[in-house]
């Protein structure tokens, strides 16, 4: 393959999940995975750094000042025992010494340069904000080309329409930047020249006009009996003992049998911390929480038929999995431990269900870090799945996967929902979100701000949270969406 990326213009590479969007964009550093052999030609800035020979020597010298890259799972790129300050300004005297750079550096990444956010470890974001924190030791560097693996990834639609408008700035000033994104949106928005990837071939290149058309979701429906199911009351969080630093407030969540809840809201408006509070993951929290009328535990105190029927689908999930162990085992272990399932059985099951995701079975059985981002998280929906639970709660499941990913696991999840299982969709793809669950709600700072069904909230935002929501979803958008079905009488009024 072949493609330039010209000082001051946005190249992005598009493709489906393990098209060799990631292998490609590596090379320019002179990088690549385990049994990856690079050959041809790449010059960066006058520096040969491969040839026909391999890497050449040149390439450590071009890394980071001359060639930034921020990878696509923010937690493989952030040092979870060093605070985030220490780490920026170490980059800060590396490749720029006696300057200062930084705070620059922070606000291009649209975050806070305060005291407070620079002492703060990785672990103490959100998944959005960790995807920033990324983004501002990239910039740090100060390089001449930025290269930005789906960089949009957890953002919300509000910070992706800032993200975007900052990159178009860092172009503007001269910056080259390499854009590799299943987010057609952000593409139309920003790229100059775009490589369209299949199997590690080009198959089209040029303007924005070869981009494959969006894939526009439809609501799943439900027939099954409605029914309460999973009860979240007067639920708070906080992130330090006794309260200190709080994170979610008086929270009221309910999920009936065979019905899907979207919870849509901005990086760090504690998304994930509810997720993780109806997993069990998160201990510092108060208020109640029943399934079937009963009281739900945390995690280490649940039975295992209760980790059974609430199946958690985490945020960043490469850390979820066992580098020392091929997926489709690690998949077929959770039926295995969880339904009793003999091993040839569970296995059986787990690569049908992968592949009807679109994860292979040749695919699957490597480890995980031979498979895409996309890749890896369809194979951890499948292996919630295999539990067969009745509450299946997904956080930002769709952030890495094309359109026909996406589709794949709306289709699946679909049919989850008319079998009786009950989704909770943590999102920030406003859109997304209302075409395909029943209900909607909008969190800002902890608190629900804004409820109702998905048309009503889409057509009709209360809130200038959901209204800016609204208006960011249609970033890329050449003319305005489609309008949603008419409101689902089922669905509770806005509160």
């Amino acid at each position: 393959m072949s493609f330039d990326v010209f000082a001051g213009g946005v190249t992005a590479l598009v493709g489906a999940s393990g098209s060799g969007k990631t292998t490609s964009a590596l090379a320019l550093l002179g990088e690549s995975g385990n049994g990856v052999h690079l050959t041809g030609g790449v010059v960066v800035d006058g520096e040969t750094v491969v040839d026909s020979n391999g890497v050449t020597t040149a390439a450590g010298r071009l890394r980071g000042r001359v060639v930034a890259y921020m990878p696509q799972h923010p937690g493989s790129a952030l040092n979870p025992a060093r605070r985030v300050g220490a780490t920026l300004r170490e980059l800060e005297r590396l490749h720029h010494p006696g300057q200062t750079v930084v705070q620059d550096a922070l606000r291009g990444a649209q975050l806070p340069g305060d005291r407070e956010t620079l002492r703060r470890f990785p672990h103490q974001f959100s998944g959005g904000q960790r995807q920033r924190v990324a983004l501002a030791q990239a910039l740090t560097c100060r390089p001449k080309v930025l290269v930005l693996d789906e960089p949009s990834t957890g953002l919300d639609s509000i910070t992706r329409l800032q993200l975007a408008g900052e990159l178009r700035e860092l172009a503007e000033q001269g910056l080259g930047i390499l854009l590799l994104s299943h987010d057609l949106g952000l593409v139309r928005e920003l790229a100059t020249h775009v490589v369209v990837l299949n199997a590690g071939r080009v198959v089209a290149a040029g303007s924005t006009d070869v981009l494959p058309q969006s894939w526009e979701p439809h609501p799943a429906g439900t027939t099954a009996p409605s029914k309460p199911l999973l009860q979240a009351m007067n639920l708070s969080a906080s992130i330090r003992p006794r309260g200190r630093i709080p994170v979610l407030h008086g929270i009221d969540l309910t999920v009936d049998t065979g019905r899907s809840i979207g919870v849509v809201g901005r990086s760090g408006s504690g998304k994930t911390t509810l997720a993780r509070c109806l997993a069990g993951l998160h201990e510092r929290s108060t208020g109640q929480l029943l399934l079937d009328d009963e009281p739900l535990p945390v995690l280490r105190k649940r039975t295992r038929e209760q980790n059974r029927r609430v199946q958690y689908v985490w945020q960043e999930v490469r850390g979820s999995f066992d580098e020392r162990r091929p997926v489709d085992q690690q998949v077929a272990r959770t039926a295995q431990r969880l339904r009793g399932l003999a091993p040839d059985r569970a296995q059986v099951e787990a690569v049908a269900t992968l592949a009807r995701l679109g994860v292979s079975a040749m695919t699957a059985a490597r480890p995980p870090s031979r498979l895409s981002g996309g890749e890896l998280q369809r194979a951890a929906l499948a292996r919630a799945v295999l539990a067969e639970p009745d509450v299946l709660i997904c956080d930002e499941i769709a952030t890495a996967l094309d359109d026909d990913g996406t589709a794949l696991v709306v289709d699946l999840l679909a049919e989850l929902t008319t079998r009786g299982t009950a989704l909770v969709w943590i999102g920030h793809d406003l859109g997304l979100v209302a075409a395909v669950t029943d209900h909607v709600l909008v969190i800002d700072d902890g608190r629900i701000v804004e409820q109702g069904p998905p048309a009503t909230v889409m057509t009709d935002p209360q809130h200038e949270l959901t209204r800016r929501l609204v208006s960011a979803a249609r970033l890329g958008r050449t003319e305005p969406p489609p309008a949603l079905p008419t409101a689902d009488t089922r669905s509770e009024p806005r509160r």
